[in-house]
């Protein structure tokens, strides 16, 4: 009679000797080559042995995890380039963590060969999903007709920021070069502030481009008030980590701080779609 045995509850390190063991036939093949179906059979099987090795690892990240970040629930824990770790994603945080779970690593990974900093091509990509997750629907949009769109740039920016009035000033050459501008609001002076009213009161006028034009160019606006996406966006830049305005989250999710006169700007822009 055979008996019955679980591979998933048995000892890593006994997996290998168990296949063997539950596979007479791979002994009686030893002496002789073994057929394409054996040999396909004996390839699957130590596949299998593989991806529950890949599944324990996961295991111990996950265990890993709880300790340092109780109740975090990751976008993604997949291995990483350097064998040995496990990258995690959150948002737009990425950390390499050792697969028995004992070590994390914060900081970039970067290919010396390509000159590609991984990690950072891993934080620009949770970056615009979590920017697009804000909708353009709850965004202050300035775009040229839709044939023309070359690039999209959302742009974090303060109606009483200097240099945010300065390249609000370019909104229209910005367009006329295929750019596509979508606004969220980052008052920097925090809630409950004038900057704060300001940004409301941009949201809720009958027309939001001229609202957030004439606030830009004068500074005063007419105070309103109604439901507005402007918690969001604060929460938005928490998450980021942003600290100044503005800041220019690029179509590739990258970050560019500051006033970028428009021609150097879609420059930028251009080479970095080249690149990718």
């Amino acid at each position: 009679m055979h008996k019955i045995i679980d591979p998933k509850a048995a000892p890593r390190h006994l997996l290998p000797a168990m296949l063997y063991l539950l596979h007479p036939w791979s002994r009686a093949f030893s002496a002789r080559p073994p057929s394409m179906a054996v040999a396909g059979l004996i390839c699957m099987l130590f596949s299998m042995h593989a991806a529950f090795a890949d599944d324990m690892d996961i295991v111990q990240v996950k265990k890993a995890l709880e300790l340092l970040a109780p109740g975090l629930k990751p976008d993604s824990i997949v291995a990483a380039a350097l064998p040995g770790l496990y990258e995690v994603t959150a948002g737009s945080e990425v950390v390499y963590i050792s697969k028995d779970g004992r070590y994390m690593l914060q900081g970039d990974l970067v290919d010396v060969q390509t000159q590609k900093n991984l990690t950072e091509t891993k934080r620009a990509t949770g970056r615009l999903n979590l920017v697009n997750a804000i909708g353009e629907d709850a965004m202050i949009i300035f775009s040229p007709k839709k044939q023309q769109v070359k690039h999209t740039i959302t742009v974090f920016t303060d109606v009483d920021c200097a240099y945010c009035r300065k390249m609000h000033a370019e909104i229209a050459e910005l367009n006329r070069l295929g750019i596509k501008v979508r606004y969220l609001m980052f008052p920097r002076a925090g809630r409950n502030s004038p900057s704060y009213d300001k940004a409301v009161s941009v949201w809720c006028a009958k027309d939001r481009q001229g609202a957030m034009t004439r606030a830009k160019a004068t500074g005063d606006i007419e105070r309103k008030s109604c439901a507005n996406p402007v918690e969001r966006h604060m929460v938005l830049v928490e998450r980021l980590g942003l600290t100044g305005t503005p800041t220019l989250v690029l179509d590739d999710g990258r970050i560019l701080p500051g006033y970028v006169p428009a021609q150097r700007l879609s420059k930028v822009l251009d080479e970095n779609r080249t690149s990718m």
